[in-house]
């Protein structure tokens, strides 16, 4: 764009959500409900993990770490989206901008790929359960965790650099609550082709190789439980993984809804309402099914809170 005229941009404006006046304060308490639920629900999650030494095992060591990204992911939007529920102007700074859609990117990408660890994990505790304790080793498991965050770091570091590297001009006017890569590409007056394939390529990458270590784990887990004679034994088996699965279920079937459908049903707006959902109440819900659909999650919290009766009552 040598040689053209354009103004800087140094702030971005979002559009925010569409809803009637009236509604205002009522959506913003029921997000500040969900971000709060979700903090406590998540942090009470990771708590529990390191109190009770009967969740010292590889499958609650990759679910404190998902608690934490999702802490950290709701974290990234949450606060700012409830604070322009009261804002005439819903501004963001460029460099806040920049930062939001790193932090954005970065914990995204963790969480499907944490998610495709614990299908791993699931994959080998229940095709392989007296190998169990020596396959999935402490050294694994923190591989199985450090490559979630340094894939993390390389994929939002790639396409959010290109991105903020290239003049936005004219308008800066963000058709969303957040600093979300597709109204943001939409912006800059340059050659764009290579960002968008970048996103293809990097984030595309991500997806699936996270949702094709899921399907092949899955469906090796499956043949299992059907060689299981007794269907007490399928249910005890497939009871380990259903809380993982019923998550993957929502957050993939989420993503693939935004960023996979046809473009003949593409909305901004059901965009944006698709987005609310994974931002805001996605992780609220993944605590939630893990401590109400594990019965060793509420043994420990049970035996947790008795502990803490039988402390006071001392």
């Amino acid at each position: 764009m040598a040689g053209e005229n354009y103004t800087r941009i140094t702030e971005f404006i979002f559009t925010g959500l569409k809803y009637h006046p009236q509604m205002q304060v009522f959506l913003f308490l029921l997000f500040l409900l969900f971000y709060l639920v979700t903090m406590t629900a998540n942090l009470g999650m990771i708590i529990l993990i390191q109190l009770d030494s009967r969740l010292h095992t590889p499958m609650y060591f990759f679910l404190s770490h998902l608690s934490f990204v999702d802490i950290c992911f709701s974290s990234v939007v949450g606060p700012k989206m409830l604070r322009d529920f009261f804002a005439e102007r819903k501004a963001i700074s460029f460099l806040g901008c920049a930062l939001q859609q790193w932090f954005f990117g970065f914990f995204v990408a963790i969480e499907c790929l944490l998610l495709a660890s614990m299908a791993y994990d699931r994959y080998v505790a229940i095709c392989n359960p007296l190998l169990y304790s020596v396959a999935m080793s402490q050294r694994l498991c923190i591989q199985l965790v450090v490559g979630p965050y340094t894939v993390g770091f390389l994929n939002t570091m790639t396409h959010t650099t290109a991105a903020f590297r290239l003049p936005f001009c004219g308008s800066n006017i963000i058709n969303h609550f957040f600093c979300d890569m597709s109204p943001l590409l939409s912006l800059i007056c340059a050659d764009i082709w290579i960002n968008k394939l970048l996103v293809f390529i990097v984030a595309g990458a991500v997806l699936v190789v996270s949702s094709l270590t899921i399907i092949i784990s899955y469906f090796y887990i499956f043949i299992a439980i059907l060689r299981i004679r007794s269907a007490d034994g399928r249910h005890k088996a497939f009871s380990t993984c259903s809380s993982h699965l019923t998550v993957v279920s929502i957050l993939y079937g989420t993503l693939f809804f935004i960023y996979v459908r046809p473009g003949a049903i593409f909305s901004l707006d059901l965009n944006k309402g698709v987005s609310v959902f994974y931002t805001a109440v996605i992780p609220m819900l993944n605590p939630l099914i893990y401590s109400l659909r594990n019965k060793e999650v509420k043994a420990a919290m049970c035996r947790t809170i008795a502990r803490r009766k039988f402390c006071l009552g001392s």
